[in-house]
């Protein structure tokens, strides 16, 4: 996310303010991210500053219902494919007609936010995040250690999705490059390449961010269902079931997963009216959340260096873990 000034009128409005901890943002580390914007480590992890105050209140006033449910992922892993999928599953209403289709009205994150990123928000949310007179659907980007202690106790539904990670980098700098470098030359990967490494990088280190979410999904695979982007795009029926019988939404018959799969596929949510114009976040277009969703399009960035580095990361940090990408 740029370093933008939050949208006041639309910001989320709390009950209660936590002013010894936002007075404490100035003394967080602080590193420079790409050379083009600060971010502080908070946590143990690295954000843009308006979204530490944003999860700060986040994390002090929500009080989770039992029947919510919360998406999680650290940023470009298929957020916007789980969205929309879980949108659907939620709605169960693969048998509508195409003009009264849900995702022909607003862009997927306007429908399902990332709750830390409502700061940002162009349009008047229809969710309204501390009210708990009805279900949330919701999706966050926050590591599973800074989440409300209500949504961790409660019996809440998360489901996480990864992807491998040096996907997940070029995915990344070609999303950045797009919002930030508009019509200039792109960031430089190798910087990109050292900071994911390093783990100085928005919501980072990526490795981490993962791994508490694999752990706790391994502890209470009731509570948390751990999807891998890989195995969505390679066996989807199996995988967008798995997801609808998770939330308690089980599919009926084959051709009712086929039709969210068909209402959910890249290519037909890129060509949707209300994608290819128009934003839903400050300078953040909405044709910015579309671009291919290949597996394996890192191949065709990385040197055999850029690629040794990441690999190596990921044998020390997944692998002890029993996590393969």
């Amino acid at each position: 996310m740029p370093n933008l000034t939050p949208s006041s009128p639309l910001a989320p409005t709390p009950t209660q303010t936590p002013n010894n901890e936002e007075k404490s943002l100035n003394e967080l580390p602080k590193a420079r991210f790409w050379e083009a914007m600060d971010i502080f480590q908070w946590e143990g992890f690295w954000f843009e500053p308006n979204l530490i105050k944003a999860a700060i209140t986040f994390r002090s006033n929500f009080q989770a219902r039992d029947d919510d449910v919360l998406l999680a992922s650290t940023m470009k892993t298929g957020t916007t494919w789980l969205k929309s999928l879980s949108l659907c599953i939620m709605q169960n209403k693969t048998h509508q007609k195409y003009e009264d289709d849900i995702l022909t009205t607003q862009n997927p994150h306007f429908h399902v936010p990332t709750i830390e990123s409502m700061i940002y928000s162009t349009k008047a949310l229809q969710v309204k995040l501390y009210d708990t007179s009805t279900p949330h659907l919701l999706h966050t980007h926050l590591p599973y250690a800074v989440l409300p202690d209500s949504v961790k106790n409660s019996n809440c539904k998360i489901v996480y999705i990864a992807r491998n990670p040096k996907d997940t980098l070029i995915s990344m700098w070609h999303f950045s490059n797009s919002i930030m470098r508009k019509n200039q030359d792109p960031f430089a990967l190798e910087k990109a390449v050292d900071c994911f490494c390093s783990g100085v990088d928005q919501y980072g280190p990526f490795f981490e961010h993962v791994v508490e979410y694999w752990q706790e999904s391994q502890k209470r695979p009731q509570k948390i269902l751990f999807i891998k982007y890989e195995e969505l795009k390679t066996d989807p029926k199996v995988h967008v079931s798995k997801i609808a019988e998770f939330l308690g939404r089980p599919f009926e018959d084959e051709k009712e997963v086929d039709e969210v799969l068909w209402r959910c596929s890249l290519e037909r949510l890129k060509n949707l009216d209300v994608n290819k114009s128009g934003s839903v976040l400050l300078n953040v277009p909405n044709t910015s959340f579309f671009r291919k969703g290949e597996v394996g399009d890192w191949k065709n960035y990385l040197t055999p260096d850029m690629e040794e580095q990441i690999n190596q990361l990921s044998r020390v940090k997944f692998e002890p873990f029993g996590l393969f990408f």
